[in-house]
């Protein structure tokens, strides 16, 4: 009933039953703990209280549920419920009395009941045990002498396997004193290494202290440069440091290779003890702890070297590769140079004909073949501008007068690379460009046309068919912004392309150097180059460059 859903929300099972001692409702909790429980007569058989009627027959009395709903007050009982053969659970019962119904209260005191029969067993065998504890002192103490000895020996063990195992600074130090710290009860130890006559901490359990400078007295640092353990009851951790609101043990290992002083691991406990035993202990680890921190230092010094050298070698590939790029505008400057004044020559000799014919055409009677003569005439004059705009593109497209910065229209440079690759995209490419109202910037222009080549170049090949390039400009926040974007079929892989020797194109097709270049031009630029790319939709290259 709905009614009497919210009693879903209590953790104590909870029954209701009417006046006529049927059941009407029954929470979840004892659903799960009556797992049993099929029909009211077969739950009221299950349970039983301990009242034995003096003068009555009836056998109903003897059911606490029956003795509740009967019951003109508040009723409480102590129930058991059988669940198997030998299987009891124990209840404290409350029934509250609400017009026909009674709400009937289970909780569950079976736990108690158990403790009070283990309660009784086990004053017995405390009894026992008070006798066995008193025979068994002595041993006892002795078991204890060993047990420590054997766990102080298992520590030393565990930080000589620690020190053996590895190279690394970190790994070796920062074990060895969480181990250090367990075996004093410390709650913080830390390495400090000792140069320019003071202790900087480079290591530590508690992280907060790293990088601190700490000082102590002379008597201890004396102490210290004899390679002889400091350990003292002290009110402060070192000189600077801000005084305690109690005594704690400080114990200071001296880090020695050979003559020289290497650091120290202080250890600090609130423990009262005296250092027997453990001093031997502690000298045969510091003892290993400075071979090991000079092994480390030697293997650091080993990787830095070999960082290095892999940096110098990275320099010297960019500047090969720069060095490549150089020798083949050069290279390419030198033949555009040439091959523009050979080919000037003979083009000054037709276009010189040309003008000649066009004056002859005049003096031709016959119209039909003076218009012929006209129509071819004034497609060879055509053809003449074209290779003439074609000399004079090449020329600015290298630019070897300008290794100066200079300023240059952006617009202009992207246009006059598009004239050098028209042959690439007639007919089959549409070249879409969005400019925008850009001012000049200062820049290398041979070199940026040479990033634009490159890339179009490999969009135009990107797309196998037909296609779109989009050229996109625009000047923001003092940075110009060029985005080629190409309808191809994309890049793989794109975390790779900007590395030299790296293709897609295939053996024998693509160097691996053009979109290196370009990265290297970029970034003398100051600027950025970025590449985003799908498989079957396209890339994009967003290049960005500052105007200051």
């Amino acid at each position: 009933m709905k009614k009497f859903e919210l009693f879903n929300k209590f953790n104590n099972p909870v029954l209701i039953v009417n006046n006529e001692i049927e059941l009407i409702y029954k929470n979840n909790v004892f659903n799960r703990c009556f797992q049993d429980f099929k029909t009211l007569k077969n739950f009221l058989h299950k349970i039983n209280y301990d009242i034995c009627p003096l003068n009555s027959e009836d056998r109903e009395i003897l059911s606490p549920i029956i003795q509740a709903v009967r019951s003109k007050e508040n009723f409480a009982a102590h129930i058991s419920y059988q669940h198997k053969q030998n299987e009891f659970s124990y209840y404290d019962i409350n029934a509250i009395k609400r017009n026909k119904y009674t709400i009937i209260f289970f909780t569950d005191v079976t736990s108690y009941i158990q403790y009070e029969k283990l309660e009784s067993k086990y004053k017995l065998l405390q009894n026992q045990n008070n006798c066995l504890i008193s025979e068994n002192n002595d041993l006892q103490h002795i078991k204890e002498k060993a047990q420590s000895q054997a766990i102080k020996m298992a520590l030393t063990n565990k930080i000589s396997n620690i020190i053996n195992k590895s190279i690394d600074l970190s790994s070796i130090v920062k074990p060895t004193l969480k181990e250090l710290s367990f075996m004093f009860g410390a709650f913080n130890a830390y390495y400090a290494i000792y140069e320019n006559k003071k202790f900087k901490i480079v290591q530590s359990t508690n992280r907060k202290n790293i990088g601190t400078e700490i000082y102590f007295d002379a008597n201890i640092i004396k102490q210290l440069k004899s390679n002889k353990i400091s350990y003292s009851r002290c009110v402060k951790e070192h000189i600077d440091a801000e005084p305690l609101k109690e005594a704690i043990q400080r114990i200071i290992v001296p880090i020695f290779h050979m003559t020289e002083m290497l650091g120290i691991v202080v250890i600090l406990s609130r423990q009262k003890r005296e250092l027997r035993e453990e001093l031997d202990i502690l000298e045969n680890i510091s003892s290993q702890l400075g071979t090991a921190i000079v092994h480390a230092n030697l293997y650091k010094k080993n990787i830095e070297t070999v960082k290095e050298l892999k940096n110098t070698l990275k320099e010297l590939k960019d500047t090969q590769i720069q060095l490549i790029n150089s020798e083949k505008m050069a290279s390419l400057g030198q033949l555009i140079a040439g091959v523009a004044h050979e080919i000037n020559t003979p083009v000054a000799s037709i276009k010189s004909n040309n003008e000649i014919f066009t004056k002859l055409i005049d003096k031709i009677e016959n119209e039909k073949i003076a218009e012929i003569l006209k129509d071819i005439n004034s497609t060879d004059k055509e053809a003449i501008q074209r290779i003439n705009h074609l000399v004079i593109s090449l020329k600015k497209f290298v630019r070897l007068d300008e290794a100066e910065l200079q300023e240059a229209d952006i617009n202009k440079e992207l246009d006059l690379t598009l004239d050098l690759i028209r042959h690439e995209t007639k007919r089959r490419i549409q070249i879409i460009k969005q400019y925008g109202n850009i001012p000049m910037i200062k820049c290398y222009p041979n070199m940026l046309n040479q990033v634009f080549m490159n890339i179009l170049i490999n969009a135009c090949q990107a797309i196998k068919e037909e296609g779109i390039i989009t050229i996109t400009t625009e000047y923001k926040a003092s940075n110009l912004t060029i985005t080629i974007e190409d309808s191809g079929c994309g890049i793989k892989d794109t975390n790779k392309i900007f590395m030299a020797g790296y293709t897609t194109k295939g053996v024998g097709v693509g160097t691996g150097l053009g979109l290196a270049i370009s990265s290297k031009i970029i970034s003398k630029h100051n600027g950025k180059i970025e590449v985003k790319s799908k498989v079957n939709k396209g890339s994009k290259f967003i290049i960005t460059i500052p105007s200051k």
